[in-house]
């Protein structure tokens, strides 16, 4: 928690004087995600559609750049089946995108930028019972997407983020979600 808010801190900080003279918007989202993971290690994973929710903030530095951090739940993993058995592994995370945010047109915007993840839950259920997965506790991601902002505040974003660790330091698979969001900027 402590990192969390250091880098909340530092982000306020550094985008803080420049953002009050573009503008500072709050927002929320909340979407779809279509995890799975990938690697040499993942054959065999089917994708996990969970969920993700949190808070936006858009820091304007001019009318075609901002600042997007957001604070995001995100609900990710995979599952498993084979010859009747059934798995379903859950790797959820706070994860913490800092993206660019690129305005092409009235309200159309691409996105791109580092993701830090903090693993709040590791485990793979089957058969009623579930066992830790001893996942890395930190995920380093890159991710890049879209945006559409309408004037109302109402917002909608298409986005892929990639994994750059490994999930486990037993085998070589990483994180791959696409997330669907919809969100609001007050």
């Amino acid at each position: 928690m402590k990192k969390i808010n250091l880098l909340l801190f530092v982000m306020i900080a550094v985008f803080g004087f420049t953002a009050q003279a573009q503008g500072l918007h709050f927002g929320v989202k909340a979407g779809a995600n279509f995890a799975s993971l990938t690697g040499s290690d993942a054959d065999g994973l089917d994708g996990r559609t969970a969920f993700h929710l949190g808070a936006v903030v858009s820091i304007g530095i001019s009318e075609k750049f901002s600042v997007q951090p957001e604070l995001i739940y995100s609900s990710q993993g995979f599952k498993f089946s084979e010859f009747g058995f059934d798995a379903t592994g859950k790797l959820d995370y706070i994860n913490i995108p800092i993206m660019a945010d690129i305005n092409l047109s009235s309200g159309f915007s691409v996105q791109v930028g580092p993701q830090i993840g903090f693993n709040i839950t590791d485990k793979i259920e089957a058969d009623g019972q579930s066992e830790s997965l001893d996942a890395e506790s930190i995920d380093f991601g890159l991710a890049g997407g879209a945006q559409f902002k309408m004037e109302s505040g109402l917002f909608f974003q298409g986005r892929y983020a990639m994994g750059l660790n490994d999930v486990a330091s037993d085998g070589s698979v990483k994180n791959s979600v696409i997330s669907l969001s919809i969100g609001y900027f007050f």
